[in-house]
């Protein structure tokens, strides 16, 4: 008792250093552990979108931006197709298609064109508001509309995906009508909307002006006065329409949910010719796939955290030997009282025991935040 007494003080008159070395300890031993449970929190979030996810149909080239730009709303972009693929896949009467158009942002948070149909697949419930109805109406994911502080009534206006992406893009002013239930997955991060509005934003819709007046009337000429809305109101609702042919208006991708494994099966071998312009991936191989390309870095991680530690704690080593050698003075003053050897060792051990300590109590501390907040944060390290 002494001897811890006799530590304690001395870690207390040197408070800094003591502090460091607590700190310095914690890390080395929560850090291997805190990436251990965002690895294995991230592999589970990954994996159980992807395994709910049948398949997704897309144009043929990269399958792993293809999902993560369907699946996840990631920044990874796969070139468009066009709604005709959705349309082969409802006249094969093998699967619901789901169309999704996520070319476009506002205030951070992606914009997903779908259909009514994607709220059932998902299981997405609207927590306050109601659902979108008309063309312009959204709902938010439940994390943007905290983030922003946004609720029904208020509004939200889109963006392009960059800034040279201006063509024929035009603005939009969206009606929030809802907010989805928090579901711990990308929806919560996402701007809903019907897929026609997007289409309006992409410049294939538009409302017009009425130009003609009962004063005008037989002597009418069109000009600038026509103007696109960046607002979609009752009053002018009825006048937006779309232009070319509807088979060949843009989608990012079709999520594709077969009727049964036979059917999911048909599907997929109409698609696997490499000539073919589509590809129909599954997203729960293709997301494996991934998994374990990450847990092949993570294992090199592991090893470069176990080399760091190892000289991190040399470094105490080294930072406790001087402390002690500077200490010199001391130790002989205390020989000269009546201490002996054992007593010195012993008190050495009871500083070096209260720093583990506490190290491994503010170790344990970290691990148990990261642990208990693990969903949020790989939400939010998978939305980077």
């Amino acid at each position: 008792m002494n001897a811890l007494f006799l530590a304690f003080a001395h870690l207390r008159w040197t408070w800094a250093r003591s502090l460091l070395l607590v700190v310095v300890g914690a890390l080395i031993l929560s850090v291997p552990l805190v990436t251990q449970v965002l690895l294995r929190g991230s592999e589970e979030a990954l994996t159980r979108r992807a395994e709910v996810t049948p398949l997704v149909l897309g144009a043929r080239g990269s399958q792993l931006d293809l999902v993560m730009s369907a699946v996840y709303f990631s920044q990874d972009r796969a070139q468009p197709v066009t709604r005709a693929a959705e349309d082969a896949v409802w006249d094969s009467g093998l699967a619901l298609p789901i169309p999704l158009h996520t070319g476009f942002q506002t205030n951070g948070a992606r914009i997903v064109g779908t259909s009514l149909d994607y709220f059932d697949f998902r299981g997405l419930q609207v927590a306050e508001g109601r659902q979108m109805a008309l063309l312009g109406e959204a709902v938010l994911g439940a994390q943007v509309a905290d983030r922003l502080g946004l609720g029904p009534g208020d509004t939200v206006v889109s963006s392009p995906e960059n800034l040279f992406d201006l063509d024929g893009v035009y603005p939009l002013e969206l009606k929030i009508t809802g907010v989805l239930a928090a579901t711990g997955t990308p929806d919560d991060e996402a701007v809903f909307t019907d897929v026609k509005t997007t289409w309006i934003i992409a410049g294939i819709g538009h409302g017009h002006d009425d130009v003609v007046t009962p004063d005008d009337a037989g002597n009418v000429t069109a000009n600038a006065a026509i103007t696109q809305f960046q607002r979609i109101t009752p009053e002018n609702i009825d006048s937006f329409h779309f232009h070319g042919a509807a088979g060949d208006y843009p989608l990012s991708a079709v999520l594709v949910a077969p009727y049964d494994t036979r059917s999911g099966t048909i599907l997929r071998g109409r698609y696997l010719d490499p000539e073919n312009p589509l590809q129909m991936t599954v997203p729960a191989e293709v997301v494996a796939g991934l998994v374990d390309r990450i847990f092949r870095i993570a294992a090199l991680l592991d090893a470069v955290t176990l080399v760091i530690g190892i000289a991190a704690l040399g470094a105490i080593g080294l930072s406790l030997f001087l402390a002690w050698s500077l200490r010199a003075p001391e130790i002989e003053t205390a020989r000269r009282l009546g201490a002996g050897r054992f007593m010195i060792l012993r008190l050495a051990f009871a500083e070096i025991a209260l720093l583990l300590i506490l190290s491994a109590g503010l170790a344990t501390g970290l691990v148990t935040v990261v642990t208990m907040n693990g969903d949020s944060l790989v939400a939010w390290i998978l939305a980077l």
